[in-house]
């Protein structure tokens, strides 16, 4: 974008049907006055269970187009905004289109992303996950914010929060009740792993869920001893005492694999090698990482052993 065009914020609800957009983005326009009376435009991609009041909206200076699979194209869209040239654009998305046909296409000048929100119902969560993964799991990656709707006493938040944090470690993750109130109460998932004695001794399968636990709730483990099996990532841009212990993830299916690790300290790191198994010994500290865009545990290693890879090589994020 040209120093001198204006920059004109793009808002992305995504979510199945039904799973509240159309609610949220009426509330947020209407009731909170959201766009404050700036010209908006706001594309629908599917007819939900509910309707825009378009009416109520024209008067509030919010214009509403529906968008197809077929009008989802950049001439389309270069229309829209020179009819309309709006300050805001929100897009309700189709839940079951696929991602890459929005965020690659050319959009008009000036357009940019600033917030993608993602709508969850909590009671239909697990059916969607366990028959359409990598549309939920794409989904999840790209957001900004995630919203639990719908949720009740037997929503495992503690589970889906880690689920989440699996693919996407910077997203806002919120839970809310039937009434639409945020729900605070936290459902903890006791690990299979002891975090309350010396040293915490992680089992081959159970890095996943570790990896998952410190970087959400990393204070939980700084000053705590440490052994685990893993593989040696050595990053190219890290210093010779420097190396990455861990382990290839599953997060998705076959083809959504991923190597997830801690930085970690170790001064004989130059001697160790990609791929590398090694068991590591050390203490869980806390630092800054850019990926996470806050504070990550890393590992001060006390003694780092060649040995024998593990039984399975991958790990996943699933008891």
């Amino acid at each position: 974008m040209q120093a001198n065009e204006k920059e004109i914020p793009v808002y992305v609800f995504m979510g199945f049907l039904g799973s509240g957009k159309t609610t949220f983005a009426t509330d947020t326009l209407l009731k909170q006055n959201f766009t404050e009376g700036k010209k908006s435009l706001l594309l629908v991609c599917e007819d939900g269970e509910e309707e825009y009041d378009t009416k109520e909206l024209e008067k509030r200076n919010i214009f509403v187009e529906m968008i197809t699979e077929e009008t989802l194209t950049s001439d389309h869209l270069i229309e829209l905004g020179k009819k309309y040239e709006p300050e805001n654009v929100l897009i309700e998305y189709n839940g079951m289109w696929e991602l890459d046909r929005l965020f690659n296409i050319r959009v008009p000048r000036g357009w940019t992303v600033v917030q993608v929100i993602s709508f969850v119902d909590a009671t239909t969560f697990d059916m969607y996950i366990n028959n359409m993964k990598k549309i939920m799991i794409d989904e999840m990656r790209n957001a900004d914010m995630i919203i639990f709707n719908r949720c009740d006493e037997n929503t495992r938040k503690g589970e889906y929060r880690r689920s989440i944090r699996a693919v996407n470690r910077r997203a806002m993750i919120i839970f809310e009740n039937e009434n639409g109130e945020a729900d605070t109460g936290e459902d903890d998932v006791e690990l299979p792993f002891d975090i309350s004695g010396p040293t915490i001794e992680l089992a081959e399968e159970d890095f996943g869920l570790f990896y998952v636990d410190a970087a959400e709730e990393p204070d939980k483990y700084v000053g705590k001893k440490i052994r685990f099996k893993a593989q040696v990532h050595k990053p190219s841009n890290y210093a010779k005492d420097t190396f990455v212990p861990g382990r290839f993830a599953m997060t998705c299916c076959a083809e959504d694999i991923a190597f997830v690790g801690f930085k970690c300290y170790y001064k004989g790191a130059k001697r160790l090698h990609d791929r590398d198994w090694v068991i590591v010994e050390g203490t869980i500290g806390k630092e800054f990482y850019p990926e996470f865009q806050g504070e990550g545990p890393v590992i001060q290693a006390e003694s780092v052993a060649m040995t024998s890879p593990a039984a399975d090589n991958l790990v996943y994020f699933t008891y």
